[in-house]
């Protein structure tokens, strides 16, 4: 296998995490190779808060929905609506952000190959080279100084690089359907996304409906390994008159539960996305948070090849949890304690009625940081919190 091609950076997968590490760093001058797996969507709610649109530059037209309000429906079918007080939540379809944030990094300067990754080889003295198969099958070397794993929950690169690291994980599976003209004019909302937290679609996670404009994700996650995901969302779309819609695709991947605890391999090797476990815990929230971990990927790899020092990776894990790591082991419990059984989630749902745990729901959501300038409401929340822990109200 001959080696015609150097780049000092390669990233391997090209979703959210891996698109925008490459973009950074091509926009700084550095050759960049973006190696992505062609014709897979991932599936995913496509959510995403007004702080990546800000902070991303998103265009207004990749967003497919505006969502202005959230019901959360409980076991018994109890419905409390969660209505966003001068905000909203971008929906996007992930076949065609993705390819927007790829696009974006090439016009940038990276370049995009389409391609299988399998493995990275090293000479004696340390040289790295990654190896792939192109669309053809055929098999490809090239030379780099740093590689970037985005490929996934169950990243090959983090396998291989990083064998004694393990990030759990939920199985997520949807259905994406066709909204018919008369669902838009009927019960059917095109501003709602349903929340649904019932031990039959999920004894451990929540089903959702996601409106996305012209079509829908209706989806189901969980760890439960007996548990069929694929019953799971036909019963949400029998339970929510959704059995007649067209359904267009059907998706399934892993979704990890919490940040690996370590990124790198003390080399030249550092994971971002999914490949880091850089998912909200309770939410499964995952654009904005593997868009920040590409982007401080791309700091700490900027910061490598300037100085070759590894130790400057570590700096991409710290900076990520110095900003987020407080939310997801607040998030952690929740998902832990609620999300136990159906008596629990009943008692969750009803807690969403309240005015204090919505507008701080919703402003941490939007502005992706918890709200510390409300103390009153935060302690009016500890002690419902505290009332529906030790029943004191009914659910």
């Amino acid at each position: 296998m001959s080696v015609n091609e150097a780049f000092e950076v390669v990233v391997v997968g090209g979703g959210p995490a891996g698109a925008t590490a490459a973009d950074r760093l091509a926009r700084e001058g550095h050759s960049v190779l973006l190696l992505d797996k062609a014709g897979r969507i991932k599936p995913c709610g496509g959510a995403i808060p007004p702080r990546l649109i800000r902070d991303f530059e998103i265009p207004a037209s990749l967003l497919c929905a505006q969502i202005k309000s959230a019901r959360m429906v409980s076991p018994s079918e109890r419905q409390v609506d969660m209505p966003i007080d001068g905000g909203y939540v971008g929906m996007v379809n992930r076949e065609a952000f993705d390819e927007f944030l790829r696009q974006r990094a090439a016009e940038h300067g990276a370049t995009r190959r389409t391609g299988s990754y399998e493995r990275i080889v090293r000479e004696p003295d340390g040289t790295a080279f990654v190896e792939y198969l192109d669309q053809e099958g055929v098999a490809q070397k090239v030379k780099t100084d740093l590689v970037i794993g985005a490929d996934g929950a169950l990243s090959k690169v983090a396998r291989q690089e990083l064998p004694d690291v393990h990030v759990p994980y939920v199985f997520a599976y949807h259905e994406i359907l066709e909204v018919p003209e008369s669902a838009k004019r009927g019960n059917f909302d095109g501003r709602r996304a349903d929340v649904i937290y019932d031990g039959r679609v999920s004894p451990d996670f929540y089903g959702w409906i996601f409106p996305h404009g012209d079509t829908a994700s209706v989806g189901s996650g969980s760890a439960h390994k007996g548990l069929s995901l694929k019953q799971s969302v036909a019963r949400l779309r029998a339970t929510h008159g959704l059995e007649g819609f067209r359904t267009l695709r059907r998706e399934g991947a892993p979704i990890p539960l919490r940040p690996a605890k370590r990124w790198d391999n003390g080399r030249d090797v550092i994971l971002a996305g999914d490949a880091a476990g850089v998912v909200a815990p309770a939410s499964g929230e995952g654009i904005y948070y593997a868009m920040v971990g590409g982007q401080l990927a791309a700091e700490a790899g900027l910061q490598f090849l300037e100085t070759r020092d590894p130790k400057a990776l570590r700096q991409a894990r710290k900076g990520f949890m110095k900003a987020h790591g407080r939310v997801f082991w607040i998030l952690g419990i929740m998902q832990t304690f609620w999300y136990k059984n159906d008596k629990r989630r009943e008692r969750f749902v009803s807690m969403c009625k309240d005015p204090d745990v919505q507008e701080l729901t919703w402003q941490a959501y939007m502005n992706k940081e918890l709200v510390r300038a409300k103390p009153g409401a935060h302690l009016r929340i500890f002690f419902k919190d505290m009332a529906h822990l030790l029943g004191l109200v009914s659910p």
